[in-house]
């Protein structure tokens, strides 16, 4: 591949260094690297369930340990509104009530959800300002048909003239309509935090945002500060970062040569949710909850949710004391055989890791060993059953050695060829809710290089469009997928009511987000 100096003049304004995009577009070179299922990690075989004994009791080490402990709340919150009301979008374009009845649309588009939201739509938190907008919009808002009202009142929601939702990022989207005010995702998150991750009155959150949003957030923060934290009782320190230009990656054409743009510019675009890794990276706490922007709750079941992630960092701080004794074992040069082999059972019972030739290894190489795979962040996640909800799963994975680890899979990684492979990933009885808790710092209480522990072979090429011409994008590993693929990681099953995600907009219609 030559590049011309124009190229490298770009390459450098972007922070990416030349070898750098070489080693992406031989990414694209190679393919997609499908990985080795071993078999799906469940119940006593990759993922805890607890008693509500050791669950009280995991939630009592949490609390004891918190004040002690720099905590922070870690929520990726770049997303546009865009897709949770793409069948919204669609429904404005194509539906013309001169034409057809809202009935004959719905039933010839067979969109369950999108007839969830016209059955129910009065119960959506921004019904009443979006019907003021469509009587102020039309003048004669009364006189319209039933169905021609309908239309009017999705233009309000999704357009400017209105509410504008559709350009809004979905952190600052109303969830809630509580009897005081509507209430944002970005402003439930805060109240969760305030009673999960507060020390000494102080509750520190972090939003990883699209920069074009900034101002939005900042607005939004200042006009509710003071109502969060009178509600409260606690104080509200909150930082956002953006996606850092150089994660992006260089998009190509079929030929696997840089896209170009109609000004013959490459074509470089962001990384997806793994570049986020580099801003998890700069955070100094001990602990960070992390959890995406639309996985909220009412007010009335905060509790039930600070309940089991409380358990979940109760079980992460166990492990972790754990490893950090046995890593002052190892480091003191006097581990006996006998501690040796106590340890090696610790990282094949409880982080889920085993070597293939352990036995063999001499003294030296087995304390070398039980270092390497001890001495790495450490991450706790929360597996709801599954349901039929979209999202990936807990499973344990055999890498190019022959070692076996948890990881959390996406459909995408799976080799659909091997129907072994595809057999085992169908046996998956948990998914991924993204509800995770992680330590960031080792046994000296030097916070962990994450970058160290990326598995860059876990990239994933998309095909995308730009200017209506294909391409091939590039995904960095995913934040909770290849990016922590070297993490220590435990699994372990908590409630389906406590997850509940908004990816259209009729998700704000079901009961988990109508308050009381």
């Amino acid at each position: 591949m030559k590049l011309s100096e124009k190229d490298l003049s770009q390459i450098k304004e972007k922070g990416i260094s030349e070898q750098e995009v070489e080693n992406q577009i031989g990414i694209f070179q190679r393919g997609n690297i499908k990985v080795d299922i071993s078999e799906a990690a469940t119940l006593g075989k990759g993922i805890f369930s607890f008693s509500e004994e050791e669950k009280e009791e995991l939630i009592s080490l949490y609390d004891s340990k918190k004040d002690s402990l720099e905590i922070i709340k870690f929520v990726p919150a770049s997303g546009a509104a865009t897709r949770m009301f793409k069948a919204l979008h669609n429904f404005v374009d194509e539906f013309d009530p001169a034409e057809e009845s809202l009935r004959d649309y719905l039933d010839k588009k067979e969109n369950h959800s999108l007839q969830r939201f016209f059955e129910d739509m009065e119960n959506l938190p921004f019904y009443d300002l979006a019907l003021d907008y469509a009587r102020r919009n039309t003048g004669n808002f009364g006189d319209l048909s039933h169905d021609e009202q309908r239309l009017e009142l999705v233009k309000s929601i999704l357009f400017e003239s209105g509410l504008g939702l559709s350009d809004y990022p979905k952190g600052l989207v109303p969830f809630h309509n509580y009897k005081d005010g509507l209430r944002t995702a970005f402003e439930e998150h805060l109240i969760e935090a305030a009673h999960l991750i507060a020390v000494n009155g102080v509750a520190k959150l972090h939003f990883t945002i699209s920069e074009k949003h900034e101002e939005k957030f900042k607005a939004e923060f200042d006009k509710i500060k003071d109502r969060a934290e009178e509600k409260t009782g606690v104080k509200f320190e909150v930082s956002f970062s953006f996606q850092d230009p150089k994660t992006d990656t260089i998009a190509v054409d079929d030929n696997n040569e840089p896209f170009r743009t109609s000004e013959g510019e490459m074509f470089f675009r962001p990384g997806g949710h793994g570049a986020l890794i580099e801003n998890l990276d700069n955070q100094t706490a001990d602990l960070a909850f992390l959890k995406n922007i639309d996985n909220v709750v009412t007010e009335k079941n905060i509790p039930e949710v600070v309940e089991y992630k409380k358990m979940l960092a109760g079980k992460l701080l166990k492990l972790q004391q754990q490893c950090f004794d046995y890593m002052k074992r190892l480091d003191s040069g006097k581990a006996s055989e006998e501690e040796i082999k106590e340890i090696s059972n610790f990282v094949k019972e409880q982080l889920f890791q085993s070597g293939k030739n352990f036995q063999s290894l001499s003294s030296e190489e087995k304390i070398q060993y039980l270092k390497d795979k001890i001495n790495r962040p450490l991450r706790v996640g929360g597996m709801v059953k599954n349901e039929g909800e979209p999202g990936g799963g807990p499973f344990l994975v055999r890498d190019e050695n022959g070692e076996i680890s948890l990881q959390i899979i996406e459909g995408a990684q799976i080799d659909q060829d091997n129907p072994q492979q595809v057999k085992t990933a169908q046996e998956a009885t948990h998914f991924n809710p993204v509800d995770l808790v992680c330590g960031l710092k080792n046994y000296k209480g030097e916070t962990f290089d994450l970058n160290q522990y990326v598995d860059p072979k876990t990239s994933f090429i998309a095909d995308k469009t730009k200017d209506g011409k294909p391409l091939k994008a590039l995904e960095r590993p995913g934040l909770w997928n290849g990016a922590m693929s070297k993490w220590n990681t435990v699994f372990v099953e908590v409630p389906v009511s406590t997850f509940n995600p908004v990816k259209t907009v009729a998700d704000l219609l079901k009961k988990s987000h109508q308050p009381d």
